[in-house]
């Protein structure tokens, strides 16, 4: 039996919440005979098959780690660590942690106060203890060995991959927001995602250019988020903030977007990339970190840092009927060679060689 901690299929609505969705339909999809235990406070209501076990424990951290890792020292052969690497402190089964990225480490992006000290405080015994570690980027599998050389011989590529679900949408889009051709960004309010900058980009394109392509913005609200709103309200009905939206609304912004723009200043995949091209959105994104690895040649870059260099491009895609449409039709054939099941299948993998 292999265990996993599936908090975050409940607990987060984006990001690692579904990264662990995505990867247990993906588990289920496939055919074998291991079954698994999933760790959570509270039980995903998807449909999984009987080789799937939900062990719940409503404990607040890090006694859940406790706990959890010690029903799995009795029960399973292995444990996916997908959303903390606390737990491995406690385990005496192989464990396999996913590091998303090495975000902690850098103070110039800015990182939450709270976790990032307790990510630099947890992974290096993590490093120490996993019988395997998974990367979710090339990128990141460099930025592990580089802090952490000793990782560099254990650790396991898998990209992740777009939801089937964000491809496309009939719902309606939110509130406020034009039927098309406005700029859209997605991500949650916090330092790394660079938004002030991107509205200060934005205004420098002519006033006839920003009426006819406003700026919409969703996500969840993150932390030191003030910058950013301020920055986002300062453009007044130029500029649409959302909030987090559920699925279906943000299928139908990536599908009817003029263009996604995504200046991130580090990351460690980029899945609002993949997920923009997989509907058919042209893209926007940063030249850095993992998202040249993500886009290839199908997205536009720039330098997130370069003020001028953002705007240039955004002046020059909306500007160019031409690119937008090469965008679009390359994005979907980018994307597609990503996949959940590719990626299911290296975690299934690597839980299997460390047995």
């Amino acid at each position: 039996m292999f265990g996993i901690d599936a908090r975050a299929a409940t607990e987060e609505g984006a990001g690692g919440g579904r990264v662990v969705r995505e990867l247990l339909g993906a588990l289920a999809a496939l055919e074998d005979d291991h079954s698994y235990a999933l760790y959570a406070r509270q039980e995903w209501s998807a449909p999984l098959d009987e080789r799937f076990q939900w062990r719940l424990d409503e404990a607040r951290d890090p006694l859940w780690h406790v706990r959890a890792a010690r029903d799995a020292n009795r029960h399973c052969d292995a444990f996916l660590s997908a959303n903390s690497y606390l737990t491995l402190w406690f385990l005496r089964v192989p464990a396999v942690p996913i590091v998303f990225d090495l975000v902690a480490f850098d103070r110039a992006l800015r990182p939450q106060l709270r976790a990032g000290l307790i990510e630099r405080l947890t992974l290096p015994l993590a490093v120490r203890r996993a019988a395997a570690l998974l990367a979710i980027s090339q990128a990141t599998a460099d930025a592990l060995s580089e802090r952490f050389p000793r990782a560099a011989a254990k650790t396991t590529v898998a990209p992740l991959a777009a939801s089937p679900a964000l491809e496309s949408s009939d719902s309606e889009l939110p509130a406020g927001v034009p039927d098309s051709g406005f700029v859209l960004a997605v991500g949650t309010l916090e330092p790394r995602k660079n938004l002030p900058r991107l509205v200060a980009a934005y205004r420098r394109l002519p006033r006839t250019l920003q009426e006819v392509h406003p700026l919409v913005v969703t996500g969840r609200t993150g932390w030191r988020q003030g910058e950013a709103v301020r920055a986002i309200e300062s453009l007044g009905e130029r500029a649409i903030l959302t909030g987090f939206v559920p699925d279906g609304q943000l299928a139908a912004l990536y599908e009817r977007c003029a263009l996604f723009a995504y200046p991130s200043l580090g990351e460690g995949f980029g899945l609002p990339v993949l997920e923009a091209m997989a509907a058919g959105a042209p893209v926007l994104t940063s030249d850095r970190s993992s998202l040249p690895e993500v886009g290839g040649d199908a997205v536009a870059y720039c330098d997130p840092t370069d003020e001028a260099a953002v705007a240039a491009a955004l002046a020059c895609l909306l500007g160019d009927p031409g690119e937008l449409q090469r965008l679009r039709a390359a994005g979907p054939r980018r994307a597609a060679q990503f996949s959940w099941s590719k990626t299911a299948g290296m975690v299934r993998a690597t839980l299997e060689r460390v047995t």
